[in-house]
């Protein structure tokens, strides 16, 4: 990419942000006015034509104002923008909101999917941790009704899994409770593939009872992760999404998760933390011509990850969308740490079956 000189680079940074702010094209006089520039409307005219010539900007034929090409988001982004923050304000309620739900694993995902989306303006996304294999964390077993009985398993991260089962003789609670705390005893911190050497030489019941936490165990192995979103309606009242050709490819991305799946691998390595622009659907994602999305990986790295991140139009506020991003990301890998590596409950005691 190609060094602009100090004042291209200050003509494109304004082009962009004008855009941005009013989805107008923008023309030389109005951005000398707006801004109180100390050069002349000719002078930015000249350099405007020049970043056209280049591929950093464009005209629509009806106006002789200029708006950005995908080439000149690009170096926005990686030129032009300094690394920021969101306002120590917004970041305290936001830390205090998760803070809240520390312990309900079910409800990260729709608060982070809630706070990207309101914090930016745009459509948000949030694929739930998966880890890269279920590892036992402990069972319980509860006598319902004669010989029907509730198997309650947690895995490691708070994943929490129940099947009813009828037994072949009634047991009483305590009984129950004895072999879960075997079980327990022996399972904890094992993927399935580990559990099932130790089978061999169990009681019936806990052999039984292990098999189906095994089976239990591989199913959440193959399931995929369960997809948030938040914002799409406000999202698609913005002009780009107008006509319905463009809005396909911002439902498929939010809608479908096949699609999420492939511009996540597309984007994303499995590096936690670092934030990726994908603008345009970069010659890989035509149905993603008129958006851009930033996104990141969350969580602890060979253990459990997930994925956020914003869907808007190219015409984005990429410095608010970038913090935003990197902010939640940030709070959600300390919980998945805090979920997968120090053991933290998932759900108060009093809540525990």
């Amino acid at each position: 990419m190609e060094e602009l000189t100090p004042r291209r680079q200050m003509v494109l940074g304004l082009v962009v942000r004008e855009f941005v702010r009013t989805a107008v094209p923008v023309g030389s006089r109005a951005l000398v006015e707006q801004y109180g520039l100390n050069v002349s409307p000719a002078t930015v005219r000249n350099e405007m034509a020049w970043l056209e010539e280049q591929g950093y900007l464009t005209h629509p034929h009806t106006s002789a104002g200029r708006v950005p090409t995908d080439q000149g988001y690009r170096y926005f982004v990686e030129r032009l923008l300094r690394e920021t923050e969101l306002p120590s304000p917004e970041r305290r309620t936001i830390a205090h909101q998760f803070q809240q739900i520390r312990r309900d694993i079910d409800e990260w995902m729709p608060l982070a999917a809630s706070v990207l989306a309101r914090t930016t303006n745009n459509a948000a996304v949030v694929t739930a941790p998966r880890a890269t294999q279920a590892r036992y964390r402990q069972l319980q077993l509860v006598s319902i009704q004669g010989r029907l009985v509730l198997l309650v398993m947690v895995l490691q991260g708070g994943l929490i899994k129940q099947q009813m089962l009828t037994l072949p003789d009634m047991l009483s609670q305590a009984v129950l409770s004895e072999a879960a705390d075997r079980l327990n005893q022996l399972c904890t911190g094992l993927t399935a593939a580990e559990i099932e050497p130790r089978l061999p030489g169990l009681p019936p019941l806990e052999t039984d009872i292990a098999q189906l936490a095994v089976e239990m165990m591989r199913r959440a192995d193959s399931a995929g992760a369960a997809v948030y979103h938040d914002g799409l309606s406000a999202l698609l009242q913005e002009p780009e999404f107008t006509e319905g050709s463009r809005t396909r490819g911002v439902l498929r991305v939010i809608e479908e998760r096949s699609y999420l799946e492939a511009v996540l691998a597309d984007a994303l390595g499995p590096t936690v933390g670092s934030v990726q622009v994908m603008i345009g659907g970069e010659g890989r994602f035509d149905e993603l011509q008129a958006c851009s999305l930033v996104l990141s990986r969350y969580g602890v790295a060979g253990l459990a990850t997930g994925a956020l991140g914003v869907v808007g139009p190219t015409r984005m506020g990429y410095d608010r969308a970038i913090s935003a991003v990197r902010y939640v990301a940030g709070l959600l890998s300390d919980l998945v740490h805090d979920a997968f590596v120090t053991g933290a409950e998932p759900f108060p005691p009093a809540e525990r079956v």
